[in-house]
């Protein structure tokens, strides 16, 4: 998690706001990890009924482009570096945990939204809440930018696929384990399984990853596209 960036400390209110015990993976930790070309996650959150949910947040705006000329789009691009970090995360937490794009549009006051769930209101902003696993973005994304290193979705995919982030961290079914995520003990084991998670990454991942990225096999665009995540 980036503090500086106004999405995700958004987004952090926003989990706060809803009772979810969460972990923000600061983005110091990149100095931690050394030079391995991995991009961080932004927060571990675990919902009421056991959801497991490792999140990037997308943040966009809605409408896209100048004032003058407004794009009336729902985008859905990441990076490379997005989706091979999620992948790698992935690989760490194991099976039970569900990596998600949660694409966090902040909508301008010229667009009225309807009755739409995730929709949330913050310091003077109205914000919409979708969710695409990973897996899912991975089987559909298409190149968007050579250039930069972006790939994204078809519009329609994008709507076909993604869903309110509440889905996730509320509604999604969940396979019950032998592991109790309930009441004060929650906190506790979330930060257990980050602190096992990052340990296994500097014990047993740096040096396939500093391989992978002097060969080209997945590192990141060196600058992002004009239109990155953070402030329009």
């Amino acid at each position: 998690m980036d503090r500086s960036n106004p999405y995700e400390t958004a987004f952090e209110a926003f989990l706060t706001e809803q009772g979810l015990c969460y972990v923000a993976v600061d983005e110091t930790r990149r100095a931690i990890l050394g030079d391995v070309p991995v991009k961080n996650l932004d927060f571990i959150v675990l919902g009421p009924t056991g959801a497991k949910l490792l999140v990037d947040v997308k943040g966009r705006q809605f409408p896209g482009g100048p004032a003058s000329k407004p794009r009336y789009v729902w985008e859905s691009w990441a990076t490379r570096d997005d989706v091979d970090g999620l992948t790698h995360w992935q690989s760490l937490f194991g099976a039970d945990y569900v990596p998600l794009f949660v694409f966090m549009y902040r909508v301008l006051p010229t667009v009225t939204l309807g009755d739409t769930p995730d929709v949330w209101r913050h310091k003077d902003e109205v914000y919409l809440f979708r969710g695409v696993p990973l897996d899912d973005y991975r089987k559909h994304m298409r190149v968007r930018s050579p250039k930069w290193g972006t790939v994204g979705l078809p519009k329609g995919t994008f709507e076909q696929i993604a869903r309110p982030f509440r889905w996730f961290s509320h509604e999604r079914p969940v396979i019950a384990t032998s592991e109790e995520n309930d009441g004060p003990d929650q906190a506790r084991h979330l930060s257990e399984v980050t602190r096992a998670a990052l340990q296994a990454f500097v014990a047993g991942g740096a040096a396939n990853w500093r391989k992978r990225g002097r060969a080209g096999g997945g590192g990141g665009a060196a600058a992002a596209e004009p239109d990155a995540d953070g402030p329009a």
